[in-house]
């Protein structure tokens, strides 16, 4: 990647390093059409192996797409066809020897891009496929769509969640080969192994560098490792430990230097012990699942409390068990098999039976609660720079946790797995509240100007009649600015309340955005609103999900008014 990222690239020079690594008995190349300082020269790494000949074979991926310098999913069936098909071109080749989804795209089921992968096979414009940057529960999806042949994920002494997610046995026991790229951890992965006193040790004893070692034991793991050389000395270093052969002692030594957590167990006392693992997307509820657990005993272990990492959390429940604790409680999100099994293998080594606690929570409940919290602690709903500040949930927090969940299940080494559902509080609210979006359906303007502004026929007496029926009045806006909230309450000759998120468009970075409800449950709090009373009214599917998130009735004005 790095031969055509670097800015300071020079393509004689990574010419030179792809020719040292063949001649030094590289069999792989694994490039990628993005791989391009920008869009604007999309497969440029795939240009470049071509000028080399078909020598080995070459692995490229599709399913990324490059805006300027950003990198976006891109894993619809139509772009995986022409990448792929574009790919094949630039390399020079008949057939493509392995084509990787390069990464999963969450605005695609998986399954509509393994079909686009599989019609590629069949087509003959791919000769095997595979995935990339994926997990045990999405390789199994990918599974029951079309044979995959190799599985494409960062695994490095600094980066285990393939192995301790069970991603490496999976495959092994599938017989699909794992290429592991950013083997030593990037450029600060090598300077760190330097600095590792064991490491430096081992590789002496074997004349090898740091490096060397590393990928031979990444090589014994079973996986094909894909270090990024950008030198003709790094290249044939690599090309070295390709044919290192590790004795087995040195692998048991590097599995333990780098693979294993905590000391030695100690003998199970005769009470009944226990560690409860409690999982579940940020505010879905597992604090207060947790205290329970804590009032009847159970040491509590949260990293909210502590600080630290997880894989540090899991190495004090070692010293908790370690010191005769009998009932140990970890309530964290836990959201993949590679963040639990860190406690699951502690449990195990201390004779200890592990469960899960998984908060069944839906998405819509889960940012209710985050924004309640808020509400509860700041009275109102916090800026993006709050948030940070406060250190309370973003909902970026929540779209990454449901985008990389892997739902937990026993064969991970948990004695069961139990689902607790999450109720949200009864509204202490009392009044009811119709909610509009404004905008075109209350009011309307051709050119933006204020002299063009008007009222939607009939809206004023619809709101007037919801009014007169005891509802409170609000409303949401994209388009309007103070001036105009002004113009359109006289015009009105109604008190109506107007919510707005003034953040620009993006990824959400506030809990003000529709569909977010935090100005929703904000207007709930303020004005003693039962929002399970109250009506959100809108013309668009967002707004639908919006008044689900707040919990609120729907009407959809595109079907008319509502009645009070």
């Amino acid at each position: 990647m790095r031969l055509s990222t670097d800015p300071a690239r020079d393509d004689a020079r990574s010419l030179e390093v792809l020719a040292a690594a063949i001649d030094g008995g590289v069999a792989l190349l694994d490039t990628a059409d993005v791989y391009a300082l920008d869009d604007s020269e999309i497969g440029h790494n795939e240009s470049l192996i071509a000028k080399l000949g078909k020598r080995v074979e070459i692995v490229t991926k599709g399913g990324l797409a490059r805006d300027g310098e950003a990198w976006i999913p891109s894993g619809r069936a139509k772009h995986l066809g022409g990448a792929a098909r574009a790919s094949r071109d630039r390399l020079g080749v008949d057939v493509i020897d392995l084509y990787l989804l390069h990464a999963v795209d969450p605005r695609v089921p998986l399954a509509t891009s393994v079909r686009a992968l599989a019609k590629l096979r069949d087509a003959g414009i791919v000769r095997a496929v595979g995935l990339s940057n994926v997990g045990v529960h999405q390789l199994e999806q990918a599974l029951e769509v079309c044979p995959i042949a190799a599985v494409e994920v960062e695994l490095s002494p600094y980066k285990l969640d393939a192995i301790r997610g069970g991603l490496l046995r999976a495959c092994s026991e599938r017989g699909i080969r794992v290429l592991a790229h950013r083997p030593l951890g990037g450029p600060a992965g090598v300077k760190r192994l330097g600095r590792d006193k064991r490491v430096r040790e081992l590789a002496e004893t074997l004349d090898v560098t740091p490096a060397e070692l590393v990928l031979g034991w990444l090589q014994a793991l079973g996986t094909i490792p894909l270090p990024g050389a950008t030198r003709v000395e790094t290249a044939r270093s690599v090309a070295r430990a390709g044919s290192l052969v590790l004795p087995d002692e040195i692998v048991r030594a590097l599995d333990e230097h780098f693979v294993s957590i905590g000391g030695a167990a100690v003998t199970a006392s005769g009470e009944a012990r226990e560690v409860v693992v409690i999982a579940g997307m940020p505010a879905a509820g597992k604090s207060t699942l947790a205290a329970d657990y804590e009032a009847r005993g159970y040491v509590r272990l949260n990293r909210d409390d502590r600080g630290g990492t997880l894989l540090e959390l899991a190495k004090a429940l070692d010293r908790e068990l370690s010191a005769g604790a009998a009932k140990v409680v970890l309530d964290n999100t836990y959201g993949t098999r590679a963040s639990r099994q860190p406690v699951i293998a502690i449990a195990n080594r201390h004779g200890v039976p592990v469960k899960c606690v998984a908060c069944a929570t839906s998405f819509d409940d889960a940012q209710a609660n985050a924004i309640s919290r808020m509400l509860d602690l700041h009275g109102r709903v916090l800026m993006p720079e709050e948030l940070r500040q406060a250190r309370m949930i973003a909902p970026n927090a929540q779209f990454k946790y449901r985008r990389l969940y892997e739902p937990p299940r026993t064969d991970e080494g948990f004695t069961s797995v139990d689902e607790v559902p999450f109720a949200r509080k009864p509204s202490s609210g009392t009044q009811r509240a119709l909610v509009v979006h404004l905008d075109t359906n209350v009011w309307r303007t051709r050119s933006g100007a204020p002299a063009d502004q008007r009222l939607v026929d009939g809206a004023r007496e619809r709101l007037a009649a919801f009014h007169a029926a005891g509802y409170v009045l609000a409303g949401t806006t994209w388009m309007t600015s103070p001036s105009l909230d002004s113009w359109l309450v006289d015009a009105l000759a109604l008190p109506l309340t107007i919510l707005r998120c003034s953040h620009p468009g993006g990824p959400p970075i506030c809990w003000c955005r529709k569909p977010m409800p935090g100005l929703l449950l904000e207007l709930a709090r303020a004005q003693s609103i039962d929002l399970s009373r109250s009506i959100y009214a809108g013309a668009l599917p967002i707004d639908r999900t919006y008044a689900k998130r707040a919990g609120m009735q729907f009407a959809d004005l595109t079907a008319g008014w509502p009645e009070p």
